[in-house]
């Protein structure tokens, strides 16, 4: 388990991702290891990559694609990628009243309610994974 890639929590990586680059990202890694879950860009996919099984559940804090929890069930040996609907407002305000980080209202209304589309997402993180565009 890891937040943005097993070598280092601030990388991007994405579900379309080049195998190349892969390949680097995992150089270091055990070859014992043949699941990682990880996170960082919120946005939910389960792809095979050289025999290892990379998972990202996705998140409830700062979704892509759609407004709500996105999580991953394992199980089994198998994976299910799930969505679990929110009270959008009701999170916010939870989160703004028992925070305090600074502008926690701003925050909470930029990255809660108006959740980007995996499109927009894949595109604002496409130079963070080495390219230009998707």
């Amino acid at each position: 388990f890891c937040h943005g890639t097993p070598r280092d929590d601030d990388e991007v990586v994405l579900v379309d991702t080049r195998l190349e680059r892969w390949a680097e990202v995992f150089e270091d890694l055990s070859d014992d290891v043949q699941t990682v879950v990880c996170g960082h860009t919120h946005m939910p996919f389960v792809r095979l990559v050289d025999r290892r099984l990379v998972i990202n559940p996705g998140s409830l804090g700062m979704p892509y694609g759609r407004a709500g929890g996105s999580w991953a069930l394992l199980a089994e040996g198998s994976v299910t990628l799930r969505h679990t609907p929110i009270d959008v407002r009701a999170v916010c305000e939870e989160v703004a009243q028992q925070s305090t980080y600074p502008g926690v209202r701003e925050w909470v209304e930029y990255f809660v309610t108006s959740a980007s589309s995996d499109a927009e997402a894949l595109r604002t993180f496409a130079p963070r994974d080495g390219r230009e565009t998707t």
